[in-house]
């Protein structure tokens, strides 16, 4: 089904509607949410104070049900106020993604920020009480200490690697002038780039979609504009790496973790072994990605590997794909897997969940982002082509699993990134495989392409992503890097990675300054995509192989994901995350998508491509 390109007017991309929460950011309503926010914090405080404060025996003397009413209590608040927190959260946070320039959601996060801190501060609190309580005794009470058995024991164990109460607090504090600050900055800073290209002044991620463009001239001129706008910012946005990753580096040391690679695992929930075995797969699968490049860079009439300037160009009869379409064929494919994700998918289209219109000050790439109850708010930057459709339905994906945790506590919610991915990598596989079904040869050459180009950057790219990582927190605790060296660590990733799948003087040192998530994440928010696209692709195979049985099965571990560690809740559906054989065959999933491509490389003229 190739979609129809005849129309010339497009209609106006949908902004989301977060006056359902509060009317503006003047709103009292707004500020009476703030007020109860911090209401809350002085109760919690004060029952922390009453249970676990600094007079209080580190061993209680008492037994578990002595102390069981208490923990209950605390629980019940702690969750009360993580619904509270998310909602204004994402309440502010939302005005400032679409428009960073906005100064009242910058001063009103500016109010909120502090008493964030000190939820994290009282977190933390909670969790060193923990450590002292005989937990595994008092998770066998029915009721609320059972239904978060899981969260507790994390908490317990996390104990044991906090520093002082005192250290602590401080160290909460002063994140807000540290790492918080400094991510603010640089998603404040990068989201206002304006780049030059052509005599115009346009916004980084309106450059950065050229690099879809069909032109090659366009793609090149935007990639040299991309790469010197980022050289003159990189003073800045090297400095908010160099402050996060050592605020980073400095309390792991601090709280005893033996590395920031072990905490990373630990809140991912899952092991070394398991690490191992997906890395080790995806590097054994590096020539087949290479082969795939190679074939692209062919196909653009490219001798050996392909520029990095034609990484994301696209191939085959590229169909124009209207924002309108996309919402149909997604909610008609997510309905021919269940009619609970279909009309998940019609509540969001009408519900203005989803912004999608690129503009100045917004920030660039998508996310998903819960709001209240079983609601979210989705961010994108749509251009009309299959790969925003598919960005759609993985953000739809993200959304879906919300509504699956809806019924759990925010203690119960807390899902890793490792689980998190799992929602939206199998939506986006509904779909793909969906247009891939549908459309002639041509276009089907195209979606595919769009398919490896995201695989190729979730395997490929991400393992470049997880050495460049590794490289600079080896060296941070010594002193700071310079921007050049941020580029030369990087540039030699790629080089590791992509070997000569790609030209190797067209590559982009800057990647450390395009992706958000160094300076969001305290460290290795990468292996997890891997963990989710690959274990997103196995769960697909189950689904294909014995679809009755699978539908209740896949929304009890949506609903789970924050209830058990990543092995214990795969094994539901026969999966060793631990065996190497698993991930290889995720990973053959996708050599044989390369086995097509190539095939439609020989069949499909070159002059069918747009």
């Amino acid at each position: 089904m190739s979609q129809s390109t005849a129309a010339t007017v497009t209609p106006e991309l949908p902004k989301w509607d977060l006056s359902v929460y509060f009317k503006s950011l003047e709103d009292p309503a707004l500020d009476e949410a703030i007020k109860a926010f911090q209401g809350g914090l002085d109760e919690l405080e004060r029952a922390l104070d009453q249970h676990a404060g600094p007079d209080k025996p580190p061993h209680p003397e008492t037994g578990p049900d002595s102390a069981a009413p208490a923990l209950e209590a605390i629980i019940d608040r702690f969750n009360a106020l993580g619904e509270r927190a998310m909602l204004l959260r994402s309440y502010i946070f939302g005005h400032i993604t679409t428009n960073s320039r906005d100064e009242r959601a910058q001063a009103r996060n500016g109010e909120l920020q502090p008493l964030m801190t000190r939820f994290n501060t009282l977190n933390t609190r909670l969790k060193a009480w923990i450590g002292t309580l005989p937990i595994d005794a008092l998770i066998e009470r029915p009721g609320v200490l059972e239904a978060h058995a899981f969260a507790l024991r994390n908490m317990h164990a996390e104990a044991s690697r906090l520093m002082g109460a005192e250290e602590e607090a401080l160290a909460a504090q002063l994140a807000e002038t540290g790492g918080t600050a400094w991510a603010n900055l640089y998603g404040n800073v990068s989201s206002q780039i304006e780049v030059e290209l052509d005599g115009a002044a346009l916004p980084m991620s309106a450059v950065r979609n050229l690099a879809h463009d069909p032109d090659p001239g366009t793609r090149h001129k935007a990639y040299r504009a991309e790469l010197e706008a980022w050289r003159k910012h990189e003073v800045v946005i090297a400095a908010a790496l160099n402050s996060i990753k050592g605020e980073s580096s400095l309390l792991n040391r601090k709280r005893g973790w033996g590395g920031l690679l072990n905490e990373a695992l630990f809140r991912a929930n899952m092991d070394q072994v398991a690490l191992d075995a997906m890395m080790n797969a995806a590097r054994d699968a590096f020539p087949v990605f290479r082969r795939y490049l190679r074939a692209k860079a062919a196909r653009l009439g490219h001798r050996g590997g392909l520029p990095w300037s034609d990484l994301f160009a696209p191939v085959g009869a590229r169909g124009s794909w209207s924002y309108e379409e996309a919402m149909s064929f997604i909610e008609r494919h997510f309905r021919g897997f269940s009619g609970k994700l279909g009309d998940f998918a019609v509540r969001a289209f009408e519900e203005n969940w989803i912004d999608a219109a690129p503009a100045g000050g917004k920030r660039d790439g998508a996310f998903c982002m819960g709001t209240r109850g079983d609601e979210s708010r989705i961010l994108m930057n749509f251009k009309p082509a299959f790969g925003s459709v598919a960005t759609l339905a993985h953000e739809l994906g993200h959304g879906y699993h919300n509504v699956c945790l809806a019924e759990r506590t925010p203690l119960q919610r807390q899902t890793p990134m490792t689980l998190a991915e799992t929602a939206s990598i199998f939506c986006e596989t509904i779909i793909k495989r969906a247009a891939l079904r549908e459309t002639e040869a041509a276009e089907q050459l195209s979606i595919l392409e769009a398919s490896l180009q995201g695989a190729n950057q979730v395997v490929v790219d991400i393992t470049s992503r997880f050495e460049f990582e590794s490289e600079v927190l080896k060296r941070r605790p010594q002193r700071e890097l310079a921007a050049r060296e941020f580029c030369e660590i990087m540039l030699e990733a790629q080089r590791n990675t992509y070997g000569d799948g790609l030209d190797a003087d067209q590559l982009h040192g800057y990647m450390w300054a395009v992706k958000p998530h160094y300076y969001a994440w305290r460290s290795f928010y990468n292996f997890p995509y891997m963990f989710g696209l690959l274990f997103g692709l196995g769960l697909y195979a189950i689904y294909q192989k014995s679809p009755e049985d699978f539908y209740g099965r896949y929304d009890e571990l949506l609903g789970a994901t924050g209830l058990d560690d990543a092995a214990a809740l795969t094994a539901g559906f026969g999966i060793d995350i631990r065996d190497q054989g698993f991930w290889d065959g995720s990973l053959g999933v996708i050599e044989e998508d390369v086995a097509r491509f190539e095939q439609l490389c020989r069949e499909v003229p070159a002059g069918a491509d747009e």
